[in-house]
């Protein structure tokens, strides 16, 4: 019997406290972090720095100045306070140029994402520190909750396999400065948000041989009933007895069977009902099209899609949407071996329809049908599908932007800007016609891959299309690139898992729940 440690490791910081607005000279903190902005004249501070300019004798633009801070967005700038402040440690974070107020006066002309992002590096920047204050723009709720939420994902470090003590998390403790009517809510959403996110993060960071697809519907289990979620898993006896030939096929090559977890959650005053099927890869080596390393190397992350639905379903539950949602994790392993699935073999899916399988390496695609039919028996009023599914997401729009296709142009747009909304970069794209006669199969009803190799990213969700059921409004988001960072850290995103989607999952749910952007 294989055995992996109780629960995943990593730290964060899980709570936010807030703190009254004072001069910034009395905050009982080991580090307070500004802003600053650029300014035609030299440097500009942002709300929640302008009485510490005076406690520091009229020199905080000046020494900014001479350490060569210029406020550009990210910059970080650190300045020992020697007594002048309670707290030790003064850190000036870049917000770019100072924004412009709406005339109508709704609001401060802050973006929230500019507001995570700054939160995000500051915190990050502080490695080792203990209690750290954000004293960025929160003149209202929604920026409460994004300085918030930028500085607890800001606070990841996974630590699960690390034998010594660095790198561990940045901060002990996080306090945001704000008197913004609601705030307190804000900040309690985004504590749920940035411990979703976390675990997903968790999820995709750990190795195959700490996450195969048994453990990690085990993991699905136990945190799903802890949340209060109706929680189903079907085993491979289960999985080959209902019909779900392409989870099934996938799988099959690997000494780890797969998986498929259902995961439902129901709110007695919902009015609508969300479905969100997620790609759970625990390994693509492949398969028998096998992979050239260094494509395999962090396909440790290609269950990301499967990490994110759960992630949003934990959410939803905790926050308490009124809407009803289910989630399914098609959790599989693709691996050669002389039982795995080969070229020109043909299963049959569980929409019934049959599949010619050309290509083994294009294996999220099998098992996210499944996943899609099954969901359509739930009478879902949308069904979105998230997935790490093709190296041409990251030809066509980078490493941090996703690509979102579906059968309905609303409801593309929806997620488009809803993703917005939660600052995660999403993108429109077609799917055109043409392309489906390119899946014909002589021997199937449709075959796994297209002969050109121009589209990937298109081509795929075609594929997909033909088994959502008829009269369902379904989308498909491809994220092959933002779920794993394989540069530097940034803003609030560490190095490897992301968790990306998650919250545009859960804003989404939001949206069809009645609640307010945010």
């Amino acid at each position: 019997m294989r055995t992996a440690p109780a629960r995943l490791a990593s730290a964060y910081v899980t709570t936010v406290r807030l703190t009254p607005t004072d001069n910034g000279v009395s905050y009982d903190t080991d580090a307070l972090v500004v802003g600053v902005h650029t300014g035609p004249d030299g440097l500009l501070p942002a709300p929640g720095a302008e009485g510490l300019d005076q406690a520091l004798g009229g020199r905080l633009a000046a020494t900014l100045e001479s350490v060569g801070a210029k406020g550009k967005p990210g910059e970080i700038s650190k300045i020992p306070t020697f007594g002048a402040l309670t707290a030790p440690l003064l850190v000036v974070v870049g917000l770019g140029e100072a924004p412009e107020a709406p005339d109508d006066g709704s609001g401060d002309g802050y973006d929230a994402e500019v507001l995570r992002r700054a939160a995000g590096t500051a915190v990050r920047a502080l490695a080792g520190t203990g209690r750290v204050t954000l004293a960025l723009p929160a003149a209202s709720a929604e920026h409460a909750g994004a300085v918030a939420l930028g500085g607890l994902l800001g606070a990841y470090s996974f630590t699960k396999y690390r034998t010594t003590s660095e790198q561990v998390s940045p901060v002990s403790e996080l306090a945001v400065v704000t008197d913004a009517e609601g705030a307190q809510a804000a900040i309690e959403r985004a504590g749920t948000l940035a411990e979703s996110v976390s675990l997903v993060r968790d999820l995709v960071n750990t190795p195959p041989s700490g996450l195969w697809p048994a453990r990690f519907a085990e993991i699905a289990e136990r945190v799903g009933s802890e949340a209060g979620l109706s929680v189903e898993v079907l085993d491979e006896k289960a999985l080959k007895e209902g019909g779900y030939g392409g989870i099934v096929a996938v799988g099959q090559g690997s000494a780890n069977p797969p998986r498929l977890v259902r995961l439902s959650y129901s709110h007695p005053e919902a009015g609508k009902k969300l479905a969100y099927v997620g790609k759970g890869i625990t390994f693509d080596s492949g398969g028998l099209s096998l992979k050239p390393t260094a494509s395999m190397d962090w396909m440790k992350s290609d269950m990301s899609g499967a990490g994110a639905v759960l992630g949003a379903l934990l959410a939803i539950a905790k926050l308490g949407l009124k809407v009803n949602a289910v989630g399914y994790l098609c959790l599989a392993e693709n691996m050669p071996s002389g039982t795995a699935q080969r070229p020109s073999d043909v299963f049959t899916s569980f929409a019934g329809k049959t599949v010619e399988v050309l290509d083994t390496d294009a294996e999220g695609r099998l098992v996210l049908i499944d996943g899609i039919a099954r969901a359509g028996q739930d009478d879902p009023d949308v069904i979105v599908d998230v997935a790490t599914l093709t190296g041409a997401q990251i030809v066509a729009l980078g490493w941090r932007t996703a690509g979102v296709m579906g059968n309905d142009d609303d409801l593309r747009a929806e997620i488009v800007a809803t993703a917005g909304e939660q600052g995660e970069a999403v993108w429109p794209m077609p799917l055109p016609e043409e392309l489906r006669k390119g899946l014909d199969s002589p021997v199937a009803d449709i075959a796994n891959l297209h002969p050109e190799r121009f589209g990937g990213m298109l081509t795929a969700a075609v594929f997909l299309r033909e088994f959502v059921p008829d009269g369902v409004r379904w989308a498909h988001i491809d994220m092959a690139g933002p779920s794993f960072n394989k540069g530097e850290a940034h803003g609030y995103t560490p190095k490897g898992g992301t968790g990306a989607i998650t919250r545009t999952l859960v804003g989404l749910a939001e949206r069809y729940a009645g609640e307010p952007s945010r």
